[in-house]
């Protein structure tokens, strides 16, 4: 974690998302430690649901495949929400950024600094903001938690929120305080059982969406292939990408059983790196092929289970581009490949865009620009917000993107909660149910079971 002395005198401390070496701060020093760091579990009340079998093969269910274990999106729904947001409002919707406070109400010298507004709801009413990102800042108890998802989205009632996080589980679990504590994707990896992955991905998304968070920056889809990676390593489910592959596509599908938003990251690739794209800018220098056989499996598979956002990572791949651009920059690797040659049609995501990686070359707005033309739907975090916001929208204002290039990123993330059952209204979080559903004596008991190597 980075800190620095900010607009109006506050401190303002750098989150680097989307997992890694960043780590959210409030305003105590317990929320200062590395998300790479030692996580300790955090007592809680377990309640009881009812058991689910996890057998040893993953069967057909609810969520195999694309286009099951979801509601159906409505084009006309969507085309109609599109057709009634104003230009403000259609850019405000690519954006999700970290807001401070642990309650919709709470009022702090962050957010008047960051964004010229004291709480976190009117953070979201005045940029018409698409979503909202969430760190253990924002998170102390259950019915907190709850509180606060539930104010966010009364805070955007035309279009409700995106809310997102980063729990990976292991080394990365934004919601760890509140959450059952799962083992990570390495030991995940390791029961070579894909039931198991899809079984923890159901049952942390199942979490989640109690709490009101309805997207996840999770699976991890990139292969291990640097025991020296400083960011990956055991955020991975192993080095081998047939294996990751299978691990990925079933964690795809157990995210889609919660109804919970599932993220594949980092695309092209961040696994054979041995530089922190928070703190520098990795280069990859894999051939297409390649790529091809280590990189790109994971990500096919993914695609293929029907991921409903893939995220880009802040890395130079220079036989995907040889611009010297990091691929959140980058047409040819975002549209070209990940578009193009790959066929995903959801949302693209940026990895936060306050990471060293991405803004190496240019300024904060044209980062977020250069996002967009890229490719990209969601931009994550920019680092000074209002420059962020005002040159997307001069540059939609100009041409510079065009208005179709921005109705498709709307329409995508329109799509995408319209899929999840969110677009005409966000469903509210209960308080009482989250408390019968977070570290449950079932989900309790498969975390013990993984931590077993499975057995």
């Amino acid at each position: 974690m980075r800190g620095r002395i900010g607009m109006a005198g506050a401190l303002v401390v750098t989150l680097a998302a989307c997992g890694g070496g960043g780590e959210a701060a409030g305003a105590s020093r317990a929320a200062e430690r590395s998300s790479d760091g030692a996580r300790s579990a955090a007592t809680g009340t377990a309640g009881a649901t009812p058991a689910r079998p996890a057998g040893e093969t993953a069967g057909p269910g609810p969520g195999d495949g694309a286009a099951q274990g979801r509601v159906s999106a409505r084009p006309g729904d969507v085309r109609r929400v599109l057709a009634g947001m104003s230009l403000e409002e259609k850019v405000g919707q690519l954006f999700m950024p970290v807001v401070y406070g642990t309650a919709a109400s709470t009022v702090s010298g962050e957010n008047q600094a960051r964004y010229g507004a004291q709480t976190p709801a009117k953070v979201v009413a005045k940029y018409h903001l698409g979503g909202v990102i969430l760190f253990p800042a924002n998170v102390k108890s259950i019915g907190q938690v709850v509180g606060l998802t539930n104010g966010l989205q009364k805070a955007s009632p035309e279009v409700p929120l995106l809310i997102g996080t980063d729990q990976e589980n292991g080394l990365v679990s934004r919601m760890g305080a509140l959450m059952t504590p799962f083992p990570g994707a390495a030991q995940v990896g390791a029961t070579k059982s894909t039931a198991l992955s899809r079984a923890v991905a159901r049952a942390t998304g199942e979490e989640l969406r109690a709490l009101g968070v309805n997207l996840d920056f999770a699976p991890v889809a990139d292969v291990n292939v640097n025991p020296n990676n400083p960011v990956i390593g055991r955020r991975a489910f192993g080095d081998d990408p047939a294996h990751v592959s299978r691990m990925v596509s079933a964690a795809v599908k157990g995210f889609a059983d919660a109804d919970v938003a599932a993220t594949a990251k980092h695309f092209p690739g961040h696994g054979d790196t041995d530089v922190d794209s928070h703190t520098g800018l990795p280069v990859i220098k894999h051939t297409r092929s390649q790529w091809e056989r280590l990189d790109a499996p994971p990500f096919r598979a993914a695609i293929a289970s029907g991921v409903d956002a893939v995220m880009s990572a802040h890395i130079v791949f220079p036989r995907l581009d040889p611009s010297g651009d990091p691929a959140t920059l980058s047409k040819p690797i975002l549209t070209g490949l990940l578009r193009g040659k790959l066929g995903f049609k959801g949302v693209i995501s940026t990895d936060a865009l306050n990471m060293e990686g991405v803004r190496k070359k240019y300024n904060d707005g044209e980062v977020a620009v250069r996002a967009v033309l890229a490719g990209a739907d969601l931009l994550l975090m920019p680092n000074d917000f209002p420059k962020a916001y005002n040159a997307v929208l001069a540059a939609a204002r100009s041409g510079r993107i065009s208005g179709q290039r921005l109705d498709e990123s709307v329409t995508r993330l329109l799509t995408l909660k319209q899929n999840r059952g969110i677009l005409r209204g966000a469903p509210a979080a209960s308080a009482a149910k989250a408390a019968g559903v977070l570290r449950s004596a079932e989900h309790r008991r498969l975390a013990a079971r993984v931590a077993r190597g499975g057995r």
